[in-house]
């Protein structure tokens, strides 16, 4: 997939890297945000400064945002301060709007990717306007309606085009409101390499003092910028209190962050390294051929099963081995989870397999 994109150092002159967007959930009051604004300016290193002048919610009595006037304030920190400004748009009417009163950067939030008719009537309201536009990933874990939701906006002519990843709602149980599931938005920069992605921690932790590791992360895998909730008080917040930090905070969280390059070393280094990776080569070769074999005795196994009449898909058969394989795993120093994602890809495509045998059919269910 190809996008003809602009540099995300081409859109403004941002300064210091990361590019840190900061500001309060929501604009609850011009003097609210004006007073962030002011302490948030004492920091260097945030570039750009947000507020949700519109307020999407799970439930109808919760504050939903100021709306326009939110966006006046907005204006006002435009004139008062050195930042840019940020909000999010959820349809046409909110982009018009955003547009008039000057904001700078617009983002599509998580509950409006999910809607590509939604997303699209903002991309129409765009055509003809050079504005960067950040796209939020949808609530779930659906990397095509994240890319559908790009490429909607490119077709409209949006070049200084850019990605939030903010996580995945599930039902797991996890210490995180919304599941990062990193492989997503690494899968995303794989098919689009030049597409600046900004990591959203706030909304992925739910949590402000699990902030901070998330930002690492996403430094670490190569993000290009953090959108992180930032708010004077923020145990008073009309809404996301749990996981706003201070301005105090948020000066600390950035200034601990590790920042990495994806190339570069000494030429002993990269000896090292490349003799690291023939040996991962090497393993990797060995596995793919046990898969292969591990497959052909899945496929004389469904034969098995249709000469029997037997199910492609046996629960007990799989916990035991799920059991099995996990207790191995965990003696070998392997974590839980990796060895049960590992064999439920392995054992989903195996039914597949004895499916389609028992079937005759020609692609796979």
């Amino acid at each position: 997939m190809d996008m003809d994109l602009t540099p995300l150092v081409d859109w403004f002159d941002f300064g210091t890297k990361p590019l840190v967007i900061a500001g309060p959930c929501s604009a609850e009051s011009e003097e609210q945000v004006l007073a962030t604004a002011k302490e948030l300016e004492k920091n260097n290193q945030v570039s750009v400064f947000r507020a949700g002048a519109w307020k999407p919610r799970t439930r109808p009595y919760a504050f939903e945002g100021h709306g326009e006037p939110a966006l006046k304030w907005l204006a006002l920190v435009k004139k008062e301060t050195r930042f840019l400004v940020t909000t999010e748009v959820a349809n046409a009417e909110h982009t018009e709007l955003a547009l008039k009163n000057g904001i700078d950067i617009l983002w599509i939030g998580a509950r409006t990717t999910v809607s590509p008719f939604a997303v699209q009537e903002i991309a129409d309201v765009l055509k003809g306007v050079d504005i960067p536009v950040l796209i939020k990933n949808p609530i779930n874990a659906d990397l095509a309606l994240w890319l559908g939701a790009l490429e909607r906006l490119h077709g409209a002519g949006i070049k200084k085009l850019g990605a939030i990843h903010r996580g995945f709602s599930t039902a797991e149980k996890s210490k995180w409101r919304n599941n990062p599931m990193w492989s997503i938005p690494i899968e995303l920069k794989r098919r689009l390499p030049n597409l600046p992605i900004i990591c959203d921690p706030s909304h992925i932790t739910g949590n402000r003092n699990l902030v901070g590791e998330v930002c690492q992360k996403s430094m670490d895998i190569g993000m290009d910028g953090l959108m992180v909730e930032t708010h004077l008080t923020p145990d008073q917040a009309w809404s996301d209190a749990s996981q706003q930090v201070t301005p105090d905070m948020l000066k600390n969280i950035i200034s601990s962050l590790h920042l990495r390059t994806q190339d570069g070393g000494t030429a002993d280094f990269e000896v090292r390294l490349s003799g690291l990776r023939r040996q991962i080569d090497a393993i990797d070769k060995e596995i793919l051929e046990s898969l292969k074999m591990r497959m052909e005795i899945v496929k004389e196994i469904g034969i098995e099963k249709k000469n029997n009449n037997i199910t492609p898909l046996q629960l007990s058969r799989m916990d035991s081995l799920m059991k099995e394989r996990v207790q191995l795993g965990k003696s070998y120093g392997l974590k839980e989870k990796y060895i049960e994602e590992l064999y439920n890809l392995i054992h989903t495509e195996s039914v597949k397999v004895q499916t389609q045998i028992m079937n005759d059919f020609e692609n796979d269910v």
